[in-house]
């Protein structure tokens, strides 16, 4: 079949053996961490009684993300990626393991809670950034878009299944069983990891450096010197902390609909990216990555512009699916510069940036929206949010010639 021609999603990654083994993984893996996900803040809560610890939490979280995945885009760059991965997964694993003998020991303590959960997000943010890296290593070049979807769209069904089956299975089996489901379905990726092949940085031909904060300075000025890699950061950054109205939820659920609404609007948005995974075979005949990256954008912010003025659920349901679709092309595409646009001894530390900028944006987002939106209200703060992405994204687009430019390197 020829591959301009095909347009259902592109299932060709599927047949290399380690990608396969890994993906397949993932899925398994990803079901399992959003049962943790959901079972921490509801444990906070019930020790604590505040949904300020639940907002904590998150906040805890994110530094140690940050510092860990740029930490980590350096090994991954100066270290075999395979060990840094298999070291970085079964820590998370170890690290559910924890979560569970705090809710078996019944210690109710919201301190421990907070700890297990900086930990995680630590071991998380250098795993995602290893993981990435390791995707253009497995993959030949001209499939590297098709992987990236395949890997975007097991995140985001993941997260429409894993709260419905965590909400399900929850007042039936307990947060402890939760806990250790996570921790056991960890174990498929350890497993896939373990059976990958040794991959020693090519730079320097094998050889062992020692990590410094100088190599991510290198990476930062590699971001500032190439226009194509600092516009990518910036449009992704604008359209999660501009377009990104999950903080106003719960009010749009109160106000404008009704409270029970507030886990469709939740799902939506991932259901909109996996049905554009269905149909992500059409993102191999792109060739000019960088203006499909600000046509994401673009119509990322004219469907969260078009929620905010929704006065039904079903049609707030129809623009937050039109936004998920949008959301997973701007993460393929984003994705795919980043993995080919950089030689291989830098797209460890350019993947750590990358998680930073993907977890910092929408924390900044849920910032902007609650605060704005509480002396605005809901509709001029949504729809205001969604038209400043779309005008952040063309102002890109219109000042970046290199960014407009930018094709698809042969192969790919």
């Amino acid at each position: 079949m020829v591959r301009g021609k095909r347009v259902l999603v592109d299932v060709d990654p599927l047949r290399v053996d380690r990608f396969r083994r890994l993906w397949a993984a993932g899925i398994v893996t990803a079901l399992g961490a959003q049962l943790t996900a959901v079972v921490v803040p509801l444990q906070i809560y019930d020790f604590s009684g505040s949904s300020a610890y639940v907002g904590l939490a998150g906040l805890v979280g994110l530094a140690p993300m940050a510092v860990a995945a740029l930490w980590g885009g350096v090994l991954a760059d100066l270290r075999d990626r395979r060990r840094v991965l298999l070291v970085t997964t079964i820590g998370i694993a170890v690290t559910s393991s924890l979560l569970w003998a705090q809710a078996w020991a019944n210690l109710r303590s919201v301190g421990v809670l907070l700890v297990l959960v900086g930990v995680q997000q630590a071991l998380f943010g250098a795993n995602t950034a290893v993981n990435r890296a390791v995707t253009p290593r497995l993959v030949p070049p001209e499939l590297l878009p098709a992987a990236n979807a395949l890997q975007s769209t097991v995140v985001l069904s993941a997260g429409i299944a894993g709260p419905l089956l965590a909400g399900a299975l929850l007042p039936v089996v307990g947060s402890r069983t939760l806990y250790l489901a996570d921790a056991v379905t960890i174990c498929a990726t350890v497993w896939a990891v373990w059976r990958l092949p040794a991959l020693p940085p090519v730079a320097t031909g094998g050889r062992r450096q020692a990590a410094s904060l100088r190599h991510i300075a290198d990476g930062v000025r590699l971001v500032t010197r190439r226009q194509v890699l600092l516009v990518v950061y910036l449009s992704d950054f604008a359209a999660l902390s501009l377009g990104l109205p999950t903080a106003l939820f719960p009010q749009l659920a109160a106000e404008t609909f009704h409270a029970s609404d507030i886990g469709v609007l939740y799902a939506a948005v991932s259901a909109g990216g996996v049905l554009a995974g269905l149909f992500s075979g059409a993102f191999a005949r792109v060739r000019r990555h960088g203006v499909a990256v600000a046509v994401s954008v673009t119509v990322w912010g004219l469907a969260v512009a078009g929620f905010g003025l929704a006065h039904s659920l079903v049609s707030a349901v129809a623009w937050l699916l039109a936004a998920g679709g949008a959301l997973l092309a701007l993460g393929v595409f984003r994705k795919t510069v980043l993995q080919s646009a950089v030689p291989d001894e830098m797209r460890g530390r350019l993947q750590g940036i990358d998680t930073v900028v993907a977890a910092g944006g929408p924390r900044l987002g849920d910032l902007l929206h609650g605060t704005v939106g509480a002396g605005l209200g809901v509709t001029w703060t949504v729809t205001g949010g969604g038209v400043l992405t779309v005008a952040a994204a063309l102002l890109l687009l219109l000042l970046s010639p290199g960014f407009r430019r930018h094709r698809a390197p042969l192969g790919v």
